[in-house]
């Protein structure tokens, strides 16, 4: 897949230079986007004067909306000698701009953009001489000939929310990989050891009964393979990440008949 178009908005006369092949489109902010903050989608190029307003007219970049099958992030550590490892590759579900579920199994994603995907994670980090773990985050789309193809969508040079089933799910976690490549300890191939499901909690659950309470935890930990970090945030807000649970069973479908359970306890999405 080639890079996919855009345009740069940073005057009000880049607004009449952008093509019209460029909608249907997403508007982002050049900084302090995340979470699917500082984001809109533009239908066409008469709803673009009016987003960008909406966006406080700060520089931003309009890109083309993707025919999108999937999201899928890779997590790689790369040591300061050149070693480089990754884990599983995960196949991520958003919900609003956030990520809502990680899956990770064999075969979450057909064989050969699993390797495709690995290995564009592992060139990248090479290029950027980088030290430590990276996360790289891609579109799955229907590429011209019709087939699924691979766009890089972003690059977290840091541990990922989609990396952290990786504490109960692998041997080694994007956390220990941390430690490794900055104190310079061998780098071993992660290997996955059970099929996972991770759910990230947001601070809405605290507010399901309309005002704030507790979560369900007790329901939540009863379930098994069940497995509950909170992060120590004084407040719940809304749209906040507050923690995450992640699910480990023999079968993937077990897993993900547990977080439905999961999902309907707290009132998460469905």
């Amino acid at each position: 897949m080639g890079p996919v178009p855009y345009a740069v908005l940073t005057t009000d006369s880049d607004l009449a230079r952008v093509p019209d092949a460029l909608f249907p489109a997403i508007l982002k902010t050049a900084r302090m986007g995340y979470d699917g903050k500082g984001q809109l989608g533009v239908a066409s190029a008469e709803a673009l004067a009016s987003a960008w307003q909406a966006l406080q007219q700060v520089p931003c970049v309009l890109e083309k909306r993707m025919p999108l099958i999937a999201e899928c992030s890779v997590l790689v550590a790369r040591s300061r000698q050149g070693d480089c490892v990754n884990l599983p590759v995960q196949l991520n579900t958003h919900v609003e701009g956030i990520l809502a579920r990680t899956e990770v199994f064999d075969g979450n994603l057909a064989p050969d953009l699993t390797a495709r995907a690995v290995d564009a994670a592992k060139k990248i980090a090479r290029e950027l001489g980088y030290v430590g773990v990276l996360c790289v985050e891609f579109f799955v789309v229907t590429g011209d000939d019709g087939k699924p193809g691979l766009v890089v969508n972003e690059i977290a040079p840091r541990p990922h929310n989609s990396g952290h089933y990786s504490i109960e799910a692998c041997d080694v976690s994007q956390f220990s990989l941390q430690v490794r490549t900055l104190a310079g300890l061998p780098l071993v191939q992660p290997r996955l050891l059970a099929p996972a499901v991770m759910l990230n909690l947001l601070g809405d659950i605290w507010f399901n009964s309309g005002e704030l309470r507790t979560p369900e935890w007790d329901q939540v930990l009863a379930l098994p393979g069940v497995h509950l970090h909170l992060y120590g945030k004084l407040e719940a807000r809304k749209g906040r990440k507050m923690g995450h649970i992640t699910i480990t069973a023999t079968r993937i479908e077990d897993a993900r008949g547990v977080a439905q359970e999961v999902q309907s306890i707290l009132g998460l999405w469905h």
